[in-house]
């Protein structure tokens, strides 16, 4: 009897270490997090089959209707490189503007980054520079280190983060950058997207997962998951493709 006592007395205090944890844990993370869809952009650049204007138009109303605030819609790069994004006038031209949501398009821009480009970039007016880690090597102490050199010389309010998960940790590293402050991440439904000039490089961190985790953490996102699982269906099927987000996986299974 003595014995199941003192067993028990360990379990309660691992228990009551652990609420303490997580407790302290959930302090250091922001109330509210902000989504930025690229699955439209990102995530369909790289497909080699050229998918169809009212497609991506679908796509991108269904997540619209999933609530997320910010859907990235398409961008205005030359044909030659990116075919997929040839038809960007009429996917702008085409979708639904809820209420609410920003439909920004991408621009060729500055290629890589680190504190002193970030640093420039912000200095020149920018209001959100999104750090990526586009060939998904990183891991959450790179992810710690790196933001707290850019951090240095740059507001975390201005910071966002782009997750690929070619090993693994996507979810993680954008653990790490809540932890450290950041608020707005970029995500992909289905965990489409990769990237064009990284052979190998795996897709986007998967928007139903990264909601789900936010909603494990009580973070509000004003994203709905079951719309938000049915546009991930909806553009897998299309493109004739499993999803890569684990939550999808685990709800089809059900």
């Amino acid at each position: 009897m003595a014995t199941m006592r003192k067993v028990l007395r360990r379990r309660m205090l691992v228990l009551a270490s652990l609420r303490a944890v997580s407790t302290s844990s959930a302090d250091t993370f922001p109330k509210q997090v902000k989504i930025v869809e690229v699955g439209a952009r990102d995530g369909l650049q790289n497909e080699k089959n050229i998918v169809p204007t009212p497609t991506k138009i679908k796509l991108i109303d269904m997540l619209s209707e999933a609530g997320l605030p910010v859907i990235e819609a398409t961008s205005f790069v030359s044909p030659k490189w990116v075919p997929q994004m040839a038809d960007n006038a009429e996917v702008l031209k085409g979708i639904q503007k809820f209420p609410g949501i920003n439909y920004p398009v991408l621009t060729p821009n500055i290629k890589g980054f680190q504190a002193a480009i970030t640093k420039k970039m912000y200095s020149m007016g920018c209001y959100e520079i999104s750090l990526g880690d586009t060939i998904g090597v990183g891991t959450p102490g790179i992810m710690k280190d790196m933001l707290s050199a850019v951090m240095y010389e740059v507001p975390v309010a201005a910071l966002a983060v782009h997750c690929h998960d070619t090993y693994g940790q996507a979810l993680a590293n954008t653990l790490m950058a809540l932890q450290m402050g950041v608020s707005v991440v970029d995500a992909s439904v289905a965990g489409l997207g990769g990237c064009p000039y990284a052979q190998g490089a795996s897709g986007n961190l998967a928007t139903e997962d990264l909601v789900y985790m936010l909603s494990g953490l009580g973070i509000h996102t004003g994203v709905n998951l079951q719309k938000l699982l049915e546009a991930g269906a909806f553009i897998c099927q299309a493109l004739n493709r499993k999803t890569c987000s684990k939550v999808a996986q685990a709800t089809c299974k059900l």
